[in-house]
């Protein structure tokens, strides 16, 4: 059988990261997705050179089809709007107020096609002082307290996580939405309007245990949590990490650090005062774990059942036991790059299996196919592809 998204249609006006992982995984679990670009192609195209392919837009582009449209030409949005009206779903990620311009709104495109579900993805939402900004992720990790959170303990400077979470979260929190959207057209027969900001997803994901302390109303003047280590300790041939977060878990700790002290100790006793005295904690775990070997001490506690994991580099992921045993990371051809790695679709479906869906598309790959599918004949495609002065958009700068 197909995906569990067989048979939907998916236009996609995204580009970087954020939607065009959001439509990949659409494309992971069946859907035909359509990608829109402009004759240059996405811009993540080129992140690491001048060709068409980049690891990176292979990665978030995997199993859809492209389509060169210049949408500063009339003729070329006409075919974009016949393509929505056939369509299930829009996705868009444009700076706010674009697809106004381009006369590709959400009123007008709901009155085109009254059960699509449009999408639109934005750095800090459609309104208010910041709307302007230009928006990547390092802005939405300021933003959001995320840098703050990752603060060095030793120096007080905010840092970074050094992967583009912000984008990468937006796409799942989008993918579901998308999915939620479609579920609740399946019982009343409409579409809707999904807006998305990167800003509101980060602070909802952090929320649960990076807000605590401004959780309950009233509460916010607590003292704040002393800064601990992180839970990596360096071992005599390596890093490992540990934790150790029940009392079943941290009576195994304890035993296999051979301080049994610990256990009646006031400062360890409780799971709560564990938390509180987590940075003394973790020190003093440190100091004993950097005496022994890696294996030694993983052996040691996977038997005491406490929770344990080498630290891998990248390089040893893809040739991990467990990465192995679970078939993540699979091969395929990628025309432009050759033979590529990528990891299969995290969700496993019993009975609609997710399966990448083939190589990312090149430039306008599909654009004869999907234009002669939309209806137009083979004239109609060579007037439209064929190069011409570009016509200014209305209200355009």
């Amino acid at each position: 059988m197909g995906g569990p998204l067989q048979g939907l249609r998916v236009i996609d006006l995204t580009t970087v990261i954020s939607g065009p992982v959001c439509t990949m995984i659409l494309a992971d679990q069946g859907a035909d997705v359509i990608k829109i670009e402009p004759p240059g192609g996405d811009i993540a195209r080129r992140t690491a050179g001048d060709g068409a392919f980049s690891p990176m837009f292979v990665s978030s582009n995997r199993g859809k089809r492209s389509i060169a449209l210049d949408l500063k030409q009339s003729a070329a949005l006409d075919a974009v709007r016949r393509l929505i009206a056939t369509a299930d779903v829009l996705v868009q990620n444009f700076r706010p107020g674009l697809m106004d311009r381009f006369g590709l709104s959400e009123p007008a495109m709901r009155a085109l096609n009254p059960g699509l579900i449009y999408v639109s993805i934005s750095g800090v939402g459609d309104t208010g002082p910041y709307v302007k900004k230009r928006v990547y992720d390092p802005v939405i990790q300021s933003l959001s307290g995320l840098a703050d959170i990752q603060t060095d303990t030793a120096t007080g400077r905010p840092k970074m996580v050094r992967t583009i979470v912000a984008d990468k979260t937006t796409a799942v929190y989008a993918a579901q939405a998308i999915c939620a959207a479609l579920v609740a057209r399946g019982r009343t027969g409409q579409g809707q309007h999904i807006r998305l900001s990167m800003l509101d997803t980060m602070v909802a994901f952090l929320w649960p245990e990076a807000m605590t302390q401004y959780t309950v109303v009233g509460q916010e003047d607590a003292p704040q949590p002393v800064p601990r280590p992180d839970l990596i300790f360096a071992t005599l041939d390596g890093y490992i990490t540990v934790g150790a977060l029940s009392d079943s878990e941290w009576l195994g700790l304890c035993g296999v650090l051979a301080r049994p002290d610990w256990i009646d100790d006031p400062r360890f006793r409780t799971p709560a005062a564990r938390s509180h005295n987590a940075a003394e904690r973790l020190t003093l775990t440190g100091e004993i774990l950097a005496g022994g070997y890696t294996q030694d001490w993983l052996d040691r506690l996977d038997a005491a059942d406490v929770p344990c994991a080498p630290v891998l580099a990248r390089s040893e992921v893809i040739g991990n036991i467990q990465v192995v045993n679970n078939e993540l990371i699979e091969t395929m051809e990628q025309p432009g790059l050759g033979t590529v790695r990528q990891p299969r679709p995290a969700a496993r479906f019993g009975l609609t299996p997710a399966r990448i869906g083939g190589p990312a598309p090149g430039i306008g790959e599909h654009t004869v196919a999907i234009l002669t599918e939309a209806g137009y004949s083979p004239g109609e495609i060579e007037a439209l592809m064929a190069p011409r002065p570009r016509e200014a958009m209305h209200g355009a700068a």
